[in-house]
């Protein structure tokens, strides 16, 4: 009975593969041992170092490298896989996973070599398979002191301090001891959530959140000139490419003019250091977006030649987790059943989380030293669709059975890939090996500033997109707008129109039925009533024969009744001739006799 008891428990125990056979690896499967609370079962080990294949460990044998996971996978029963190498470079972490993934088993990682080292090895520290375990790719490690020794006990703003980066970036300059941290944004509850989230984690910190907008030339100058920042982060700035393709007005007036405002007030008062957040679009842009914040870097460029300012700009990929990025939605199409939507099953980007995208802000401001576009080595380009496929298995289901894809096409200003430099900037190596540094592309200042101003002016007009790509065309000659939403307005308004068209169309003809409806009705109508006449009319004319028939029929029985009388008559008027008597009376009453006949007759000819 206790046999039959211990073999049903284990049947119940979740069967559990080990990769990596080295220290971590023995820790976590004595810890699956000797927990009493445990239901799970390590059946086999995988470790790429030949020499450990066919051999056991703590009675666990070690069936192979890597190339035998998915057979062992299937030979063992293994419901659940847990990476156990905290020493494996992203690149082999990543490969190991790739695998991995193409099972249905549930995965999780040991996250770090820390727990090695302080011998904390247990399931429970294990977490869940993330995206940025896919990446492949170190992590950002900026040289923290140097960070520190910039930062602290400086005023340091942050505009757009309630986003995805701008919020990263308070949280991390907190964290360095700032003589006082300065909020700056126009959305009030991203500010009052970052506000409050401080304070908690930072009661002495000082902290002051304000809520305005960069386009506001009073708002900032009037921020700089009472609060002194010597470090500035802009980071305040419209990103999504299809909204802004949509409102290319808006983006530029933003985008590039609340750069220049505040660029202009942070000259003004003197700041140390000004950081442009800027993005892999602005290189070679096919969107208003990406030539907008190419324009960003025009402006800090040229401002930092003619002011005591070092101004300079960082300039990185996509930020998972960020607001608008591609990984939140999937996620939500996932929860939601599907279908997950790609708009290109070849687009390719460039990925970072936002503390790697934060920590190279930091690390450049360190740097910096004026002019300077800094570029962050962000690995190999991963593939949308792989990135799609991996978080559908990631969340436990199987692509294209459980929850499908669909490819939506390419948006308006979206291309298949990114670059982070052009051609002409070249690379120039720094301290951080993951961090490099853009050559400025030279320009004629004074030109560029006058087409500022054309296209400040030109923006107060509100122009038409078509006039403002124009004019940004004129100052960004790398930028080539593809499927622009103005360029395809045309069409839309052509198609729009053709569809109002046929409605038209379809309208006159439902009126065309309807009248068609109301003649033959109306017809109808008039054949009723045709009939009820006819009927009246036969009814009138049977009435009509009917009496004259009477009427002949009373005229031969007069005639009848006539002759009988004419024949009395004759036959009296016989007599009396005979008698010789009343002859002339007779003969009178003869001619009185005729008479009547020839009036029967008429009367009966007249009734026929």
């Amino acid at each position: 009975l206790l046999l039959r008891e211990r073999n049903a428990a284990n049947d119940r125990q979740s069967k559990v593969m080990i990769i990596g056979a080295g220290a971590a690896g023995q820790m976590l499967a004595r810890d699956l041992k000797t927990s009493d609370k445990m239901s799970e079962k390590a059946v086999c080990f995988i470790d790429d170092n030949s020499n450990k294949w066919r051999r056991y460990v703590d009675g666990i044998p070690v069936v192979g490298g890597r190339d035998s996971i998915l057979e062992s996978v299937k030979t063992y029963g293994v419901d659940k896989i847990y990476f156990a190498i905290p020493s494996a470079t992203p690149e082999e972490r990543r490969d190991f996973l790739n695998i991995c993934k193409e099972t249905d088993c549930e995965l999780k990682t040991l996250p770090g070599l820390y727990q090695l080292a302080s011998g904390d090895v247990t399931v429970s520290r294990l977490k869940e398979v993330s995206v940025d375990d896919l990446l492949g790719r170190e992590p950002i490690q900026p040289d923290l002191q140097e960070v520190f020794d910039f930062i602290n006990d400086k005023v340091v703003l942050v505009t757009g301090g309630g986003g995805s980066i701008g919020s990263e970036l308070c949280r991390q300059i907190a964290a360095h001891d700032p003589r006082r941290l300065i909020i700056f944004d126009i959305y009030e509850n991203n500010a009052y959530d970052i506000q409050n989230e401080l304070q908690e984690q930072y009661p002495e910190l000082d902290l002051v959140t304000l809520i305005g907008s960069v386009r506001d030339s009073r708002r900032m100058f009037e921020v700089f000139a009472d609060y002194r920042p010597q470090i500035v982060y802009h980071a305040a700035a419209h990103k999504h490419v299809p909204l802004m393709e949509v409102s290319p007005n808006e983006a530029i007036k933003n985008n590039v003019f609340g750069t220049l405002k505040t660029v202009k007030a942070a000259d003004a008062a003197g700041v140390e250091k000004f950081v442009l957040i800027s993005t892999d679009k602005a290189v070679n842009p096919t969107n208003i977006m990406g030539a907008s914040k190419r324009i960003c870097e025009m402006i800090v460029q040229t401002y930092n030649k003619k002011s005591k300012t070092d101004f300079v700009a960082v300039r990185f990929g996509n930020v998972l987790g960020s607001n608008g990025s591609v990984i939140p939605l999937f996620k939500k199409q996932i929860e939601a059943g599907g279908p997950v939507t790609v708009t290109h099953p070849d687009i390719i980007r460039y990925f970072m989380t936002i503390p790697e995208a934060v920590s190279l802000v930091l690390q450049a401001g360190a740097f910096a030293k004026g002019g300077e576009i800094f570029v962050l080595d962000m690995g190999e380009p991963v593939k949308i669709l792989d990135l799609a496929e991996n978080l559908i298995r990631m969340s436990g289901f199987v692509p294209y059975q459980d929850i499908d894809i669909k490819f939506s096409g390419l948006r308006p200003g979206e291309k298949l890939y990114e670059e982070l430099l052009m051609d002409e900037e070249g690379l120039q190596d720094t301290e951080n090996k993951l961090i490099h540094i853009g050559k400025p592309i030279k320009l004629d200042e004074e030109k560029f500033l006058k087409d500022l101003d054309n296209l400040y002016m030109a923006c107060l007009d509100e122009p038409n997109p078509a006039t403002v790509r124009k004019l940004v065309g004129d100052i960004v000659p790398t930028y080539k707008p593809k499927n622009p939403v103005d360029a395809g307005s045309k069409d839309k308004k052509e198609k729009h129109r053709e569809k109002e068209e046929v409605k038209a169309e379809v309208k006159a003809e439902a009126k065309t039925e309807t009248k068609t409806e109301d003649i033959v009705k109306t017809a109808e109508k008039a054949t009723d009533t045709v009939k009820d006449s006819a009927k009246e009319t036969e009814k009138s004319v049977a009435d009509t024969v009917k009496e004259a028939a009477d009427t002949v029929e009373k005229a031969e029985d007069t005639v009848k009744d006539t002759a009988k009388e004419a024949e009395k008559t004759a036959e009296a008027v016989k007599a009396a001739a005979k008698d010789n008597t009343n002859a002339v009376t007779a003969a009178s009453e003869t001619e009185s006799v005729i008479d009547a006949v020839r009036k029967a007759n008429a009367a009966l000819h007249a009734a026929e």
